[in-house]
């Protein structure tokens, strides 16, 4: 069955006893005379005259509707549908005089008003997985929500809007959860109103987000302002934004103001303040609307006259066309709303801002802190912002921000989705250089392909530029006795290794003041090596690092320590007494490409082909699978002894094996691995090739079948702890997109801090996991793509003009068992403002090796083509709403195209389908999943772990009490689980009240844990709500009480057993262990270590957690004014609402019929 709510949006028939308007769904809202008004722009009075025109007629029945000889009764919907899985049956078409609502621009409460007088298609949820099709309505008197039921009499099929006590967005009530078709929903279609004295629930799904939207927030403006809303609409007709524009034309009119043009402004300066608004829209784009509207009203208003030959002339009040076309106020101020309107961020405003055009300084701190993730926002600080964004002057002198100044502020940098605070270096710097992953570049002078590209040294200046902390150099032989940079054996022109070293020399720390590593790759003979070895010292200077390694050193030096040297990677001869020249084995890329195209050449060699597309051909997607020819071994060449005595920290040797390496290999020696081979022992040896790189560098460099310069995936090799992977700068693409993305968390300076669990001492960690890993607590992220704005049509594309047919995939990099990804639907034809509406999640079990990838493709039947992409580390996301700038295919900024994005992470908690986690999530411990440890087979190191299995139960059940306590409480708060608790009380305070308008329930903040104490007899709804909160504050005093006790346990426990660790393997010996149960001992304590480690560390969080969550309560508490001290203070809701003279019958409590 296909999600609810993704289905078009079906606007129903024209309601009976009125005239077929539209069905607030168009571009553009139309009287009954067909006259065309402004769509939902701050001159709402249009709408308003006309829903109250409509209010003053009699209610219709279904009955009296038939009677109406221009209408028929609304057709009875689909009946019950049982089984959720299957689909439902098929409809009969009705005509339908209004267009789509997922066209129309909402930005006016009149707006949602209309669109609900009108009505629309919802699916009513009940138990038992029942659902039903149903027409909804506002009745015309704006007192009751109405619906057509299948089998009741439709005075039944009602609800008093003055018995509204809620309504609540998402799939966040007891039926929803308890639903079979939970899994169906989708979260942003989903809504609840909450009535009656006993709070029942009437659960809807929209066929769209957009919908949802609208009955959200004009059912939430009706309670709050009753019959009042259309009067306090029609007064809003001088709100901040009508005024603004107001001014905005006056002042352009002034400018253009000529003896020609008695009024309006030229059609190029209207044009022009708009795009000064939404800079990213098309001048054609405006100029051809401003047209089309001018023609349309020129029609209407009969400017058209048809002379006796039939051609049509315009009459004597006809336009000026071209440059001096003249644009009036109404239209200038249509048109802006069409360009400028964004009803997605409308939908947001209004959610903040109790029911009002606007945010005050408060409800902007409140937007701030519960969804931005700030902390201690102050009324100062908000007042500052709206200053700086806000387009009135009476906005910025009375502290408003409009819909055009939220807008602005979203779309500013403050709300980007990359944190600002990464854009410096913000990692410990002072860790060994081996705990560092390193931005690396391959055959940095080549800027094409590895074989015929040519060589220049820009490939230098752009590598170093990009923060690359490691560059490559080929030298060979040049003539009159001049060392020239080139890969042997290829077609590839030369470059002078002087000028090469200059450039390197020159912008080596122009992007970063930490170490670069030059990899000298050396062909020469003795005699050019020494012009090399004089090259290096007078160009490089002191900046070349030639002190001798500490011999006693179990570590490199730090980045921190090694700031603005130049360390150089290369072969270097054995320590002799004779100290002359010596003979080293030779690296030869170059060689071994070579020797593979002879290879291929042989192989499969095409008449007329030439030999770079014969090897391209034959190039295999998995390098790893392809048989390697027998090559000859490495040959061996002189190297220079004061060549040699430049190289100290990276000596370049062979690898054999991690048996070996472990055993000889020394700190300031590194191996450098072949993409295959590299591949191939993460495959095998996963949890080796980890503990290899805790010590030792290790540089990865592309397969030699990478004729044609493509990359290698660099998350393959990170997740294996390779700090050096080689990348091909020059060529673009997703590898590439990771590799800069990944090292922006930083600064851009060139090194990230590995994860902790591949660099502490003694651990446990496989690079293939795919599951949970050890230690590590695993983090749901929450990603809601809600729109995209001025996408480009695809370079190169032709096929469909400027057409765009947008969608949206979110892509996971990272460990194994985190790679994932997930689309969004197809908006047909709107690169300009799509509107996509769809939520993700995503387990990530391995935060910290995580990233977030973001592609915008057009859907074309022949091939979908590539419009843009943004790629960010986890660790870098900012939470709540956000934009993502859009990037090319080569890296460069799309100016003014971006995604309109909502994340959150939170813990991942429970398992099994949603509706199964509902409010009886209450596992009991014997269910639980309790960290596991190992036995060795050692009995002695066995006796000290089991000390520790009681401790972890304990310490599992302290953070899962806790965290479930708090998942029930947002339950029962009705919010997503995305949802903080300041979000939580928030919504809370909103369904407090009681019948006089005081709270039911009040916080006592005076204590580090807030009291929640009721003020009177509660309804049985907020009774569980102060039970659950009590045990939310219950589980987390515990945490805060025991965890400290059971944190200094744990850790006496792992100090105890550390002491095993260096003769762990002689006692394995004596226990009768032998070769892999060895291994296996050794790799069951590291795993043992890494659990207590881990448990200790959640443990901590699971402290600061509570705290917070504290933290938030107090803070929510204070700005809901829900607290004792504030409740003389506290704002009174309207009194408007409902008011006691007016206030129609209530609506019996009983639930809804069907």
């Amino acid at each position: 069955m296909a999600e609810f709510g993704q289905s078009k949006p079906t606007v129903g028939p024209p309601v009976a006893g009125r005239k077929a308007s539209s069905g607030g769904a168009g571009t553009r809202l139309e009287t009954h005379r067909g006259e065309p008004v402004s769509n939902g722009n701050c001159s709402v009075q249009d709408t308003v005259k006309r829903v109250q025109n409509e209010a003053s007629c009699e209610s219709p029945t279904w009955e009296s509707a038939s009677l109406d000889s221009g209408s028929k009764t609304i057709p009875r919907r689909s009946s019950l549908i049982k089984d959720g899985s299957r689909a439902s049956r098929d409809r009969k078409k009705t005509v339908s005089f209004s267009s789509s609502l997922s066209e129309k621009k909402i930005s006016s409460a009149a707006d949602c008003i209309h669109s609900m007088v009108e009505g629309s298609e919802l699916k009513k949820i009940r138990t038992n997985s029942r659902v039903y099709q149903r027409y909804y309505l506002l009745d015309t008197g704006l007192q009751a929500l109405c619906w057509e039921p299948s089998k009741k009499e439709s005075d039944k099929a009602r609800i008093s809007l003055a018995s509204i006590r809620e309504v609540r967005t998402g799939r966040n009530t007891e039926t929803f959860r308890t639903s079979g078709v939970y899994e169906q929903i989708s979260e942003d279609c989903a809504f609840s109103i909450i009535y009656g004295e006993m709070y029942e629930s009437l659960d809807l799904v929209a066929n769209s987000a957009e919908v949802a939207n609208i009955w959200v927030t004009g059912l939430r403006y009706l309670m709050q302002y009753g019959k009042h809303a259309l009067d306090m609409l029609a007064s809003s007709q001088d709100s901040l934004r009508h005024v603004w524009l107001e001014q905005l034309f006056s002042s352009a009119a002034d400018s253009d103001r000529r003896g020609e043009i008695e009024e309006g402004i030229l059609l190029q300066s209207a044009i022009k303040l708009i795009q000064t608004v939404n800079p990213g829209v098309n001048f054609s784009k405006i100029e051809h609307r401003f047209k089309e509207l001018q023609r349309v009203r020129e029609k209407m208003c009969g400017l058209t006259v048809e002379n006796a030959s039939g051609v049509k002339e315009l009459g004597e009040n006809k336009r000026v066309t071209g440059r001096n076309e003249c644009v009036t106020k109404q239209e200038f101020i249509e048109v802006f709303h069409d360009f400028c309107t964004r009803p997605e961020i409308y939908f947001l405003l209004v959610q903040f801002s109790s029911n009002k055009e606007f945010l005050d300084t408060k409800d902007l701190m409140r937007f701030l802190e519960a969804e931005q993730g700030m902390a201690q926002v102050s009324e100062e600080a908000s007042l500052k912002l709206i200053r700086c964004h806000e387009p009135s002057e009476e906005g910025r002198q009375q502290g408003y921000l409009s819909l055009d100044g939220f807008t602005s502020y979203l779309t500013s940098a403050e709300c980007h989705l990359f944190d600002r605070e990464h854009d410096t270096v913000c990692q410990d710097m002072s860790q060994p250089l081996s705990h560092y992953y390193i931005n690396s570049s391959h055959n940095t002078y080549l800027i094409e392909d590895q074989f015929r590209g040519p060589s220049d040294i820009s490939g230098y200046i752009r590598a170093l530029r990009m923060g690359c902390r490691c560059v490559e150099v080929d030298v060979w032989d040049g003539p009159d006795q001049e060392p020239v940079v080139c890969v042997g054996h290829t077609l590839s022109p030369p470059l002078v290794l002087r000028c090469v070293l200059e450039a390197i020399g020159k912008f080596a720390f122009v992007a970063s003041d930490y170490p670069l590593i030059v990899c000298i790759e050396n062909h020469c003979s003795l005699q050019q090596q020494r012009v090399m070895c004089q090259h290096l010292t007078r160009i490089f200077g002191e900046k070349l690092y030639t002190e001798t390694p500490d011999k006693e050193a179990s570590y490199l030096p730090s980045p921190c320590d090694l700031k603005h040297r130049i360390l150089l990677k290369g072969k270097k001869l054995d320590a002799g007494p004779d100290g002359h020249d010596g003979e080293v084995s030779e690296e030869d890329e170059g060689a071994e490409m070579c020797q593979r195209m002879k290879a291929a050449n042989s192989a499969g060699a095409a008449p007329g082909g030439n030999e770079k597309d014969v090897v391209q051909k034959n190039v295999p997607l998995t390098p790893v699978t392809q048989p390697s020819p027998v090559f000859q071994p490495p040959k061996r060449f002189q190297l220079s002894k004061e060549l040699s005595d430049l190289v100290t920290l990276c000596r370049s040797i062979n690898f054999t094996d991690f048996t070996t390496s472990s055993k000889c290999q020394n700190p300031w020696e590194l191996c450098s691995f072949h993409e295959s081979l590299a591949v191939r022992l993460a495959g095998e040896s996963p949890g080796d090739f980890v503990n290899h790189n805790k010590h030792f560098l290790s540089r990865v460099h592309p397969s030699p079948m990478r004729i044609d310069s493509s990359n290698m995936n660099p998350q393959d090799l990170w997740k294996c702890g390779c700090q050096i992977v080689s990348m091909n700068f020059q060529t673009a693409g997703l590898m590439m997109d990771l590799n800069t993305a990944w090292f922006r968390q930083n600064g851009s300076c060139g090194y990230v801090l590995r994860p902790a669990i591949m660099r502490q001492e003694v651990s446990y960690f496989s690079a293939d996991t795919r599951d949970t890993v050890p230690g590590v607590s695993p983090q749901l992220l929450h990603v809601k793509v809600i729109s995209g704005q001025n996408l480009p049509k695809p370079r190169g594309s032709g096929a469909k003009g400027h057409v765009v047919d947008p969608y949206v995939y979110v892509e996971i990099h990272g460990i194994p068992a985190d790679c994932t990804e997930r689309r969004t639907r197809t908006v047909t034809q709107n690169g300009d403002n799509p509107i996509f509406d769809e939520s993700f999640e995503f387990q990530i079990n391995l935060p910290e090796l995580a990233m977030v990838r973001f592609v915008v493709l057009d859907d074309d039947f022949i091939g979908d083509e590539f419009i843009g992409q943004y790629t960010i580390p986890l660790e870098c996301l900012q939470p709540g709403y956000r934009h993502v700038p859009l990037q090319s295919l080569t890296g460069e900024d799309l100016i003014h195209a971006k995604l309109f994005v909502h994340v959150a992470l939170t813990n991942r908690r429970g398992g099994g389908k949603p509706h199964k986690r509902g409010l009886s999530v209450r596992k009991a411990r014997k269910g639980r999943d309790y960290p596991a440890l190992r036995d060795l087979g050692v009995r002695a190191v066995d006796e000290v772990f089991k000390m520790a299995a009681p401790l972890l139960r304990e310490a599992t059940d302290l953070k899962e009490n806790m965290q479930n306590s708090v998942a029930v409480f947002r339950e029962l708060c009705g919010v997503s689980a995305t949802a903080n608790l300041m979000q939580c009380v928030l919504a809370l305070g909103s369904r407090v009240s009681g019948p006089d308008g005081a709270p039911l329930l009040l916080f006592d903040v005076r204590d580090h844990y807030p009291s929640l104490e009721p003020q009177g007899p509660l309804p049985d709804v907020l009774r569980r709500v102060v039970s659950t909160y009590e045990m939310m504050v219950q589980a987390s005093r515990a945490v805060i009480e025991l965890s400290e006790g059971i944190y200094d346990r744990i850790l006496h426990v792992q100090t105890m057993a550390m002491e095993f660790h260096e003769k762990l393997q002689s006692l394995a010996t004596k226990e009768g262990l032998k070769g892999r149960k060895v291994s296996r001992a050794l790799e069951s304590f590291s795993w043992n270590i890494t659990i207590l480690k881990g448990q200790a560390d959640l443990l901590e969080h699971a402290r600061a957690e509570v705290q917070e969550n504290m933290k938030q309560v107090h803070d929510a508490a204070l700005t809901g004014n829900l607290t004792k001290e504030s409740a003389g203070l506290r704002r009174v809701r309207s009194q408007t609402r409902r008011g006691q003279e007016d206030k129609p019958n209530v609506t019996s409590s009983r639930g809804p019929s069907e």
